[in-house]
């Protein structure tokens, strides 16, 4: 993985982040299921970084998959890198932010739309920016 675009000290990122958005970001947490301010957000607009503000994922694509987690069926196109993660003993791919490897979360291959996919994101890895009404 390359993430040369933001390639920070982790004073900066201590300093940028709150103590639970760094543990998720820079360390690989987790989020109690239920508790993200972002599981049961429906608005119409963008899913951002919050480590660096990538634009992620789009409203569009989010759903309800009753995990406790944000959940999308898709990420913007090379928003997100991909690595194995066997932390808990069973390979599940890991999501990370494509500009400064920020700890999204992990996708599996249970969704229940077209593309199979499930991206279970912690709200304390994202920021959401509303669309604009023109």
């Amino acid at each position: 993985m390359n993430f040369k675009k933001e390639n920070k000290t982790e004073e900066y990122w201590e300093k940028k982040l709150s103590k639970k958005e760094y543990d998720i970001l820079r360390r690989g947490g987790t989020e109690l299921p239920y508790t993200g301010k972002y599981n049961n957000h429906f608005e119409d607009g963008i899913y951002v970084c919050k480590g660096c503000g990538k634009p992620l994922y789009k409203s569009k694509s989010k759903f309800d998959s009753g995990c406790g987690w944000p959940s999308f069926d898709e990420c913007i196109k090379n928003s997100i890198e991909y690595k194995k993660d066997f932390k808990i003993g069973v390979l599940r791919i890991e999501i990370l932010c494509s500009n400064c490897g920020g700890h999204q979360g992990h996708v599996f291959n249970d969704g229940p739309t077209k593309t199979n996919q499930r991206y279970c994101v912690n709200s304390a890895s994202i920021d959401f920016i509303p669309k604009k009404n023109k």
